[in-house]
């Protein structure tokens, strides 16, 4: 079938069009691939992986993520080198960029005698001026070196309560050095002994804040010992050591391995010194307690290089042999032995010769026995009244001319010993000298055994027996100021201070809490605390801080008209510039209103405080000081002063109690109660003597 001529002409225009649509369909796939392939193939040959190709059309898209704005902008300069740049289109992205991240914040603080150096990098704030002016004060005008650098970032968290802490460590170590970090405290330092050592770290770790990792190692300086003592018992009551020294860590574990051997049971002390007599001291000692041990009962003391060995009654005389030699023969060639085993006790008509000293729970302290004459028994009297109290002393002795040699050496180093101790006996035989006991010191056992064993010399007998009591221990009996800050606060939150409304006037049920906080002043050592005064926001703010200032005021005049210790108290108005609650509410109101005691520390004063106060901290007491009849009281003050908040000065209501009589004469006829304690009220004899013991400490109050 044939079309007709005017067909022919519209279907090869159509049959055109679609070829050429064909053709042109085909030639921009092909130039789409040839971009895609040739752009694709430029950019891995740079190694830029991260960026794929895509065409549309004339059109080559940059998909991807580009590390930075510099990768990116080379992706888009390759490509456009590779075809048209109008063709190229950025459809890149760029790796956000990471915050800058904090340093790491730390300090390090070094103390000793020259100056203090601060070294460290801080976080923005006034951190770096309260540490310098916090170490200013402490150095005392010693060099400061301020290498502190500080950066625009924020304290991290637990940052603040790190360096408080390690500023209370700075303050407590002179010579530490103290680094600190949010996370990390670690303290080292030299005390000046081991019980500072102790008191040091138990105070360290009360102040730890919760949380933070805290390393403390303290250091104590060898002490000297002289003479070197060891002394080792076994006897009826068990294994022990009266006294133990040691010249290095790993010579007293041996000691003490030994001594286990032997049969100490528990923990036992002995003191790392200088002054070691030899080198093979630990050796020598291992072989002495060996030595006690095959005895089963008996004695071995060391005072340097002098070596007492002491045996039983009981022992055997082969056994006795026996042991010496092995003794002796293990002795390093330094060490000199001496050996005894004492007699059987023969029974005399008289008795064996003896002096003994009682020395009671009220200070008390009586003398019995033999001397051998006048001078003697001079000397006995006037050396225990210096030991013990010049009013303390009861003499009632005889003579006796044919009293061994040594008599009164023996005497004098046992009256010394007994000063040691709070209550106890002493027992001077001529064969031994027996000191026995209560003390509140954890070191009375090894100074007496020091003792008699210098002043009684090799080869002679003596026996300690004493007991520690913590109750009589100055150090664990007080609490510490810490503790009395704490009950003060406990006893206000229990039963707050209130006031009239608007004045300073103390509600008259406020008696019972004031009774209990002088009872706690009354027990705690002397402190130095700050009678905080607090209101709520009501009023203007000046009135308030003067209200708030009358207040804390009145409460310490009320303390020191109840007779509580306020030498070291000062009061401190804050108005309402520390709120505890929110003062929109009545019960906010409520919490605001209180008194507050602060713990001021060593040598700091409030703004306020009276400057004259710090002439009469020293207590009338203590040794060296002088009194006048023109002196006040103590806790008094003197007429036309003020105390130490400002306020007029209270009287002392009572008289002082008369002082105590004098001692009797020192002869057996001396009168006696029924209860057969001396009578010195008919004794009206002066005496020069001091009439308090400073040689010992005196009982302080029991823990509450």
């Amino acid at each position: 079938m044939r079309l007709p001529n005017t067909m022919i002409a519209p279907a090869a225009f159509a049959g055109a069009a679609v070829l050429a649509g064909l053709v042109s369909f085909w030639a921009a796939m092909a130039i789409e691939q040839r971009s895609t392939s040739a752009v694709t193939s430029v950019l891995l040959g740079d190694g830029i992986t991260w960026a794929s190709v895509r065409s549309d059309g004339l059109q080559v898209q940059l998909i991807g993520t580009a590390p930075n704005e510099a990768a990116r902008f080379r992706a888009v300069n390759l490509a456009g080198s590779i075809v048209d740049a109008g063709r190229v289109r950025d459809r890149l992205e760029v790796t956000p960029i990471k915050g800058i991240e904090a340093p790491r914040f730390s300090v390090e603080m070094l103390r000793n005698g020259e100056g203090i150096s601060l070294i460290g990098l801080l976080p923005r704030g006034d951190h770096q001026e309260a540490l310098t002016e916090g170490a200013v004060a402490l150095a005392g005008g010693a060099e400061i070196a301020d290498m502190l650098e500080t950066t625009d970032f924020p304290a991290p968290e637990g940052w603040d309560a790190a360096l408080d802490f390690g500023m209370e460590a700075l303050k407590m170590l002179p010579r530490s050095k103290i680094s600190v970090a949010a996370d990390r405290v670690a303290i080292t330092a030299i005390s000046d002994s081991d019980a500072e050592k102790r008191k040091l770290e138990s105070e360290l770790a009360r102040r730890k804040p919760e949380g933070l990792a805290v390393e403390i190692s303290i250091s104590a300086p060898r002490p000297v010992l002289t003479p070197f003592t060891l002394r080792f018992v076994k006897d009826a009551d068990g294994a022990r050591f009266d006294a133990c020294s040691a010249d290095t860590p790993r010579a007293r574990d041996r000691i003490l391995a030994a001594a286990t051997r032997a049969g100490v049971m528990g923990k036992t002390a002995c003191t790392v010194g200088l002054g070691v007599p030899s080198p093979s001291w630990a050796e020598a000692a291992e072989a002495a307690i060996r030595a006690v041990d095959a005895l089963g009962e008996g004695s071995v003391t060391f005072s340097d290089a002098d070596v007492t060995l002491l045996a039983s009654v009981e022992t055997p005389q082969a056994v006795f042999d026996t042991v010496v030699g092995e003794l002796q023969t293990a002795l390093p060639p330094v060490f000199s032995l001496k050996a005894t085993l004492p007699p059987r006790p023969v029974a005399t008509p008289q008795g064996p010769a003896e002096f003994t000293a009682t020395l009671k729970k009220n200070g008390q302290v009586q003398l019995r026995g033999r001397l051998t004459d006048d001078l003697l028994r001079a000397a006995v009297d006037s050396f225990a009244r210096a030991q013990f109290g010049a009013t303390q002393v009861y003499t009632a002795t005889r003579l006796d001319a044919d009293l061994p040699d040594g008599w009164p050496v023996r005497v004098l180093a046992g009256l010394e010993s007994l000063a040691q101790l709070a209550e106890g006996t002493l027992l001077v035989r001529a064969d031994t000298v027996e000191v026995a006991g209560v003390t509140g010191s954890q070191d009375a056992r090894a100074r007496i055994a020091q003792l008699l064993s210098a002043k009684l010399g090799q080869g002679q007998t003596f026996k300690v027996a004493v007991t520690y009591d913590e109750r009589l221990d100055p150090l664990a009996a007080l609490p510490s100021p810490q503790e009395c800050v704490s009950r003060l606060n406990a006893v206000l939150a229990a039963n707050k201070i209130t006031f009239a409304p608007g004045s300073a006037e103390i509600d008259g049920a406020a008696g019972v809490t004031l009774d209990a906080l002088t009872g706690i002043l009354g027990e705690c050592p002397e402190l130095k605390l700050e009678i905080a005064g607090h209101t709520d926001s009501q009023g203007s703010e000046e009135g308030n801080r003067a209200l708030s200032q009358a207040r804390a005021e009145a409460v310490l005049l009320a303390l020191q008209g109840r007779r509580a210790p306020v030498l070291g108290l000062t009061a401190l108005g804050y108005g309402e510039t520390r709120p505890l609650a929110d003062n929109g509410s009545e019960a906010g109101r409520e919490a605001n209103r209180r008194i507050e005691f602060t713990l001021l520390e060593s040598g700091e004063a409030a703004d306020d405080a009276d400057p004259a106060a710090a002439s009469a901290d020293a207590p009338a007491d203590a040794p060296g000081a002088e009194s006048t009849d023109s002196a006040p009281a103590a806790g008094a003050v003197p007429e036309g002063r003020t105390g130490p908040d400002g306020a007029a000065a209270v009287a002392p209501d009572a008289a002082a109690p008369p002082a105590p009589p004098a001692a009797a004469e020192n002869d057996a006829r001396a009168p006696v109660t029924p209860a057969g304690d001396p009578d010195f009220s008919g004794d009206d004899s002066p005496s020069v003597a001091p009439a308090e013991a400073t040689l010992k400490p005196r009982p302080r109050p029991a823990r509450p």
